[in-house]
């Protein structure tokens, strides 16, 4: 189940699936499902002449998430958390429904670099976004085909394409998100760091557990693996997953 939110990474990941899907040594099944959340000033009708000359199975789920965002969050607080929670839901229920085993998400580079940072700036946590994953009932897996890919090319490609995106009237709507914040830090650092994205992920990617000072942290990846040898090899890690 590919999750279409009508934004550019969504309608990127959506083509690039299923190209790949004709390509592919393996034969799979995808569905497009686009999440009416009932936003005033909300017009799906540009999404659905797309999906439908695009030609991959879809479904418009409609549920009015909007007004009970508004309803739970109060004055200066955001909307994002109750959203996610919200739609996350209803596209768990949709997957199950349609017999889906996985989900697409498309969450690119620069939204697993933002998230790293508001993690170390605000909760004091090392973590980002992973790749892949399992839902805590086990029902689904949930992937993000586009963690490794620049937003900026995205972009690119979804205005080459042409894709009819549909603004947001919630999260896209406010101001001063600490999300934002996080973006305009990393724009203002690639000033002096040209390739800063490129070299943040590529730490997501190269860790040293050894030189952190998190006391748990080698006997929950491993018990048995001590921490000289989780540093001499980086492919260690690899080995005990």
């Amino acid at each position: 189940m590919v999750c279409l939110s009508g934004g550019k990474d969504s309608y990127t990941m959506l083509d690039l699936l299923e190209t790949y899907r004709r390509e592919a040594p393996v034969p799979f099944e995808l569905v497009a499902v686009h999440l009416d959340q009932k936003q005033p000033g909300y017009e799906g009708a540009s999404l659905r002449q797309w999906l439908s000359d695009f030609g991959v199975p879809y479904e418009i789920v409609e549920k009015d998430t909007y007004s009970t965002v508004l309803s739970l969050v109060k004055e200066g607080e955001t909307y994002c958390a109750p959203c996610s929670r919200l739609r996350r839901g209803i596209l768990y229920s949709t997957a199950a429904r349609l017999g889906c085993n996985k989900l697409a998400l498309g969450h690119h580079r620069d939204d697993a670099l933002e998230t790293f940072l508001m993690n170390l700036f605000y909760t004091g946590k090392l973590q980002a976004m992973p790749a892949s994953y399992t839902t805590e009932d086990e029902r689904f897996r949930v992937i993000r085909p586009l963690i490794e890919f620049a937003e900026a090319d995205i972009a690119r490609f979804a205005s080459l394409e042409g894709y009819p995106i549909l603004p947001c009237n919630l999260c896209g709507s406010q101001s001063g998100l600490k999300r934002d914040a996080m973006a305009a830090l990393l724009t203002k650092l690639e000033v002096d760091i040209p390739d800063l994205r490129h070299v943040m992920a590529a730490a997501l990617t190269n860790v040293r557990p050894s030189h952190l000072l998190d006391r748990t942290l080698i006997s929950r990846l491993g018990g048995e693996v001590s921490a000289a040898r989780l540093h001499q090899s980086p492919d260690a890690l690899t080995v005990i997953e």
